[in-house]
């Protein structure tokens, strides 16, 4: 049996097989687990084929090392085909209705779709692509402390162009399914295992854990991680000496394209691949002493490169114009529900429409939802492989990511436990107060997706040598996965109707009224409840700039000055706290001179040319209180009520006016 990545010597697997001869099972099963363990940097698939040691080849000097990228097979494209084909599925209700938008997270989806339009706009136009102000003006929005994915809405921009912000995030969530799904099998099937069943098992988890679908259901960047499995190849590939220029460039090179994708997703993979490759380092420090410089210097140039060109805009992220300093307590203090880890989701075929919505924060953060089977299924394969070191560390990353989900405070079942978590000594640290702690348990779907890959490939293995066996151990390893993994079947996203980008915006009415140095201010102003301006301006390529914002910006609150952790909103203001608490059901108040001249003050902040309102929720009440404040009642003009305030605005620039 070929033993590769590197044997106990040092060398590479070409360099160094088992003695020729008969290879016993016990031979090969101790030779599969020295393998396992160092597999995991390995620079070859294992394989479990027992192979005779070429004399010739002895005397001559080491092998040459077979390419392991091999040409795609029809069994690789069928693999390939079948993670666009689950895709394609999962999305299916929203290319089937081009007139809906998700269900659970239509403000995140408008958002992105926002995006979308600003990466358009920096090839088109040249705009600045780290700060914008065509939403929240005049203070405008930070693009870097709002995951901005230009690593994605540049390239997209032909189909955005070509069939709008709206098509081109259909594009963006079903092709980082499928190419997430194509690049863990091809990394598993290439670098760790020989089995494609066994790599395509470990893939569809990976892609398509619960947690992948609920995040699917409004956050394409975070199902975005077709990078993850190539980042963490090209770490583990650091360790090959003499090679540390080519190696460093190429991880760096990744690093900066994640880092414009989703540094959250950046900041978990370096966090599980330190833990790993430390531990790693310590077991293999004897056998291997020549791997930890090679890793270091090859580390060294990842991380120079990385820095150079991410210097200015985390610089811009951090320090720059509507920069925060972290997430609020409220936010940090989302964990995961310890009885979520064995609960099935509502994104599963088995999952039940209420009871996992009581274990979360909301629809789309269903982080952890393993159900039993899995849990069980994950806990035997780390018990059954345990003799290789690599597959233990695997183990604990993922009970250390579960536990740093659980948030300060350990809840089961919704019921606080009084039991603090480890999160409660890390969420005020840098960095780490801008991470959501839920999220940690959405990191263990890649690991347990690598386990099931070796476990499969342990049982494959055992099936090709050990012929008497192989009836039974097939047999288990199919029931075991299947009763893990169907229950946890994803089922298709829930699509509603949207409201229609209205006429006044798509025939291009609004530029009668709005020039460069005017917006346009909606009533209520945008907002998680109320996104739907954010794709108005998307689909006029951001040409239309707005007021308000739904997006992280800093708070600030004036009875607390020193608050500059994030907000989903721009500051209160009373036109915009007014129209939005109409809108939510509370009493219209009297309008009072003093209320006007804080609306006029506001319109004049905002630079508005046009103030609108399209029909919706209490859509009445809004148009009598605005018309009482401006003191004249709107127009009716494609499909909206328009106010037109220039007048009232550019007054205060007049002389004496």
């Amino acid at each position: 049996m070929t033993i590769t990545g590197f044997d106990s010597t040092g060398q590479s697997a070409g360099e160094n097989v088992l003695p020729p001869g008969r290879v016993t099972a016990a031979d090969d099963l101790d030779a599969e687990l020295r393998a396992l363990e160092d597999g995991i940097t390995a620079a070859e698939p294992i394989s479990a084929a027992p192979v005779r040691e070429n004399t010739e080849q002895q005397a001559t000097g080491p092998a040459r090392r077979r390419p392991v990228w091999r040409v795609l097979t029809w069994h690789d494209v069928a693999a390939l085909a079948s993670f666009l084909a689950v895709a394609l599925f999962v999305t299916a209700p929203l290319w089937l209705n081009l007139d809906h938008e998700l269900r659970d997270d239509p403000q995140d989806q408008a958002f992105f779709e926002w995006m979308l339009a600003h990466g358009a706009r920096v090839l088109t136009d040249g705009v600045y692509p780290f700060f914008s102000d065509r939403m929240n003006y005049p203070d405008g929005v930070n693009m870097m402390a709002n995951t901005s994915v230009l690593a994605v809405s540049l390239p997209l921009t032909p189909v955005t162009l070509l069939f709008g912000p709206h098509v081109a995030f259909n594009v963006f969530l079903t092709g980082a399914l499928a190419l997430t799904g194509a690049s863990w099998y091809l990394v598993l099937s290439r670098r760790l295992v020989a089995s494609r069943a066994a790599a395509w098992v470990g893939a569809l988890f990976s892609t398509f854990a619960p947690s992948m679908i609920a995040h699917a259901a409004g956050h394409p960047n975070i199902v975005s991680q077709f990078l993850v499995p190539l980042i963490i190849w090209r770490t583990l590939e650091l360790r090959v000496p003499g090679r540390a220029a080519r190696n460093g460039l190429l991880l760096g090179g990744l690093l900066i394209w994640q880092a414009f994708i989703n540094l959250e997703i950046l900041f978990m993979t370096a966090v599980g691949l330190g833990v790993f490759c430390v531990v790693m380092g310590l077991v293999r420090r004897n056998r291997h002493r020549g791997e930890v410089l090679a890793f270091l210097r090859g580390l060294g140039v990842a991380g120079g490169v990385t820095l150079a060109a991410l210097a200015y805009p985390l610089s811009v992220q951090f320090f720059g114009p509507q920069s925060y300093r972290g997430l609020s307590e409220y936010v940090r203090s989302f964990g995961a529900d310890l009885g979520s880890f064995t609960a099935y989701s509502t994104h599963s075929v088995a999952g039940d429409a209420e009871v996992p919505l009581r274990l979360a924060q909301n629809p789309s953060e269903q982080n952890a939802f393993f159900g039993w089977g899995l849990v069980v299924l994950f806990f035997g394969l780390i018990l059954w492989l345990r003799r290789s070191a690599a597959v233990l560390t695997l183990g604990v990353l993922a009970v250390l990511f579960a536990a740093m989900s659980l948030g300060p405070i350990v809840l089961l079942n919704g019921v606080d436990t009084g039991v603090p978590g480890i999160w409660a000594f890390l969420h005020h640290l840098p960095v780490l107060n801008s991470a959501v702690p839920t999220r940690w348990a959405m990191a263990i779907a890649p690991v347990v997706g690598i386990v099931l890959a070796l476990g499969c490939q342990r049982a494959a293995d055992l099936v090709r040598n050990q012929p008497h066996t192989r009836g039974p151990v097939r047999i288990a390893m199919i029931t075991a996965v299947a009763m893990a993994l169907v229950p946890l079947l994803p089922v298709q996203l829930v699509t509603v109707p949207m409201d229609p980008v209205p006429a006044f915006v798509t025939s291009g009415q609004w530029k009668r009224y709005v020039d460069d140095e005017h917006t346009v201010v909606t009533l209520p102003l945008p907002d998680s409840n109320y996104p739907d301006p954010l794709r108005w301006s998307a689909y006029t390529g951001q040409d239309m700039r707005i007021a308000g914002a739904y997006a992280l910006l800093p708070n600030q609150n004036p009875q607390d000055p020193a608050d500059h952790t994030a907000a989903f909103a721009p500051p209160w203001r009373p036109t915009s706290g007014l129209m939005t608490s109409i809108r939510q059901g509370n009493p219209t108040p009297e309008v009072t001179p003093e209320r006007r001249e804080m609306t006029l003050a506001d319109l004049r902040y905002w630079k508005a040319a046009v103030v609108v309102l399209t029909p919706q929720t209490r859509d009445i009440e809004m148009l009598r209180t605005m018309s009482d404040l401006v003191g004249f009642r709107p127009v009716w003009r494609g499909g909206v009520w328009v106010w037109d305030v220039r007048a009232l605005v550019d007054a205060e620039v007049e002389p004496n006016g």
